[in-house]
């Protein structure tokens, strides 16, 4: 059986620059991209930590809803 999709979407979490990108693939996929805009565009530091959180604010891609839903 194939790897559920997850998604996190960046409109669900409060930020100063009003992020609109939102992110779907297999866990590790959504993860490691995650990790990448966080520290790039919204300047979180790269810790384990960080990776762990994000884990825990993927959703599966179905069950997915936004803010502007």
């Amino acid at each position: 059986m194939p790897d559920s999709r997850k998604s996190i979407d960046c409109r669900n979490f409060p930020s100063e620059k009003n992020c609109t990108i939102a992110i779907s693939g297999t866990e590790e996929e959504v993860l490691d991209l995650a990790v990448l805009h966080a520290v790039t565009v919204h300047g979180h530091p790269q810790t384990d930590e960080l990776r762990e959180q994000l884990r825990s604010l993927l959703q599966d891609e179905a069950d997915a809803k936004t803010a502007t839903a």
